[in-house]
Order: C-alpha cells, then sequence, then structure tokens
C-alpha cells in the first residue's frame, strides 16, 4: 500500500498515447481537426444568430435547437483546443485538475444533450399530438424549465462521475486515448475500482435508458397520430418536422450506445483500440459540427429565414 500512495502522490499530469505518433500524419490530423473546429464554430453560432435575428424561429422548437447549438460549441471546445496543441508537442501531456475538468464538462455536456434530446421529443410530441395546447404545455416557462433541468441533470451525473473517478489512486501516467475518457483513466487506477464500474453501468446507463425510452414513447405517439392523419400530404408535412430530429438522436445514442456499451474483450487487441478512437472522434468531433447540418439542410424554415437574412443584407450593400 505504501509503494501505491507514494506512486499516487507523485501524479500531477497525464500523457496522452494521441492517435498517432507519425509526425507528418499528426500535421494532417491538425489540419483536419481545426477546419472542423471552425466549421463546428461558424455552423452552430451562425444557427444560434439566425434563430436570435428571425422571428419567424421564435418558437420553442428553435429555442431547443439554439440550445443545441451551444451545447455542441461547449462540447466540441472541451476537446479541441488542447487536442489541436497535442497534435504539435513531443509530449502530449495534461495536468491532473485539467484532466478532471475536461472529464467533467465532456461527461456533463454530453449527459444534458441526452437530455436535451429527449426535451425536443417532447416538443414534437406536443406539437402533433396536442396542437390545441401547444402553447399552454410549451410556455416559455416550460421551455426554460426543460432546458435548465437538462443542463442540471447533465452536470449533476458529471459531478458523480468525477468525484469518484479523481478520488482513486492512480499508478501510471499515459492515459491510451486523446482525450480523458473515463474509461481509460480507470485503467490506470490501482485502487478498486468496482464503484466506479456500477456507477457507469447503472448511473450512466440510466441516463441512457431514460432518455431514449422518452424519445421512443414520444415517436411511438407521434406516428400513432400521423398514420390517423388523411391526407398523405398531411402525413408528409407532420413527419417531416421530425426527420431532422429523428436523424441527430439516432446518430448522438447510436454512437454513445457503441462507444461506452460495446462489450469489452479480456485482452484488447489493437483493432478494437484503433476502433474505440475513431468512435471517440465521431462522437467528440464529428457530431458537433453534424447537428447544424441535419436541421438546416432538412428544414424549410431554416432555408427560408437564411434566405430572408441573405436578402436583406444584400439589399442593404447596394443602397
Amino acid at each position: 500500500m505504501m509503494s501505491d500512495e507514494n506512486s499516487t502522490a507523485t501524479v500531477n499530469e497525464f500523457v496522452f498515447a494521441g492517435l498517432t505518433n507519425d509526425p507528418t500524419l499528426q500535421i494532417i490530423l491538425f489540419l483536419v481537426f481545426l477546419a472542423i473546429y471552425i466549421a463546428t464554430l461558424l455552423e452552430n453560432l451562425g444557427m444560434i444568430a439566425l434563430i436570435r435575428a428571425s422571428p419567424r424561429l421564435h418558437t420553442p422548437m428553435y429555442f431547443f435547437l439554439s440550445n443545441l447549438s451551444f451545447l455542441d460549441v461547449c462540447f466540441s471546445s472541451v476537446f479541441a483546443p488542447k487536442t489541436l496543441a497535442n497534435f504539435l508537442e513531443d509530449k502530449k501531456s495534461i495536468s491532473l485538475i485539467e484532466c478532471a475538468m475536461q472529464m467533467y464538462f465532456f461527461i456533463g455536456l454530453g449527459s444534458s444533450e441526452c437530455f436535451l434530446l429527449a426535451a425536443m421529443a417532447y416538443d414534437r410530441y406536443v406539437a402533433i399530438c396536442k396542437p390545441l395546447l401547444y402553447p399552454v404545455l410549451m410556455s416559455p416557462k416550460i421551455c426554460n424549465f426543460l432546458v435548465a433541468g437538462s443542463f442540471l441533470l447533465g452536470l449533476l451525473h458529471s459531478l458523480i462521475q468525477t468525484v469518484f473517478t479523481f478520488r482513486l489512486s492512480f499508478c501510471g501516467l499515459k492515459i491510451n486515448h486523446f482525450f480523458c475518457d473515463i474509461t481509460a483513466l480507470l485503467s490506470l487506477s490501482c485502487s478498486d475500482t468496482y464503484i466506479n464500474d456500477l456507477l457507469i453501468f447503472y448511473v450512466a446507463g440510466l441516463v441512457e435508458v431514460i432518455t431514449i425510452l422518452s424519445v421512443l414513447v414520444s415517436y411511438t405517439y407521434i406516428l400513432t397520430n400521423i398514420v390517423r392523419i388523411g391526407s398523405a400530404a398531411g402525413r408528409l408535412k407532420a413527419f417531416s418536422t421530425c426527420t431532422s430530429h429523428l436523424i441527430a438522436v439516432t446518430i448522438f445514442h447510436g454512437a454513445i450506445l457503441i462507444l461506452h456499451f460495446q462489450p469489452k474483450t479480456s485482452n484488447e487487441s489493437s483493432i478494437q483500440d484503433v476502433s474505440e478512437k475513431i468512435l471517440a472522434v465521431f462522437y467528440t468531433v464529428v457530431i458537433p459540427v453534424l447537428n447544424p447540418l441535419i436541421y438546416s439542410l432538412r428544414n424549410k424554415e431554416v432555408k427560408d429565414a437564411l434566405g430572408a437574412i441573405y436578402r436583406k443584407v444584400r439589399g442593404s450593400m447596394t443602397k
């Protein structure tokens, strides 16, 4: 035990294994990640600005969407700056405090997005199944409550996971990842991680189950209601308001389930290690840049609002 205590006393930083050790490939990845991060910021901040500037988009649906864009900006910014810097460094290190903060916001913002996507499904359920009650059931007060609740529940879940992780003793320094992933950190611990494994399985699993079930129940009622609509045009119009959200939910939760809840082999191969890192890149880097595209390319109201802003700006420039 004394050796464990002595080893943990000197642990004040970790070193990332990163995605590759090839200098040329690191430069290529730096440029790719930088381009994606800039696109993420421009798309999501642009979506927020568009929603604020367009009165026709001042509805609960777009209120949730603007908060989703805000979440994606924050979520991407948890990883991108440090990852970009590490591509240019020989020693890809991170302090213990920075690692704890990165893991806290990674889990917190990711969990918040789970709850927010569930709230957006509820919004679509009310809009399609209870349209006459929509102004009451989705009042500004209720919308603010749902968004605040999503953030609070996500950050509370993250606080539990982070506190129980960083109370452990760490005997290793090298994290076999490009960010402070909880499972990679637990593998470095020389303490008993039984409670941590239970927290990941039951608490994180509960977050997934509750939010996925909420979406499934909402869309079960939605589809039942759509089937009852007499005209094909009416059914198509009703369902078209849900397709973007369904695509975003499927991609987001699909990545989480594959990344965190796939069966682990006793002797993890290099192929499995690489596949997990690729999935992590998709979850942390690609999804935040995809969401604005999913909601804008398939949404006539967003396209119309963007066209109106463009015409207004162009008209002011020609005067």
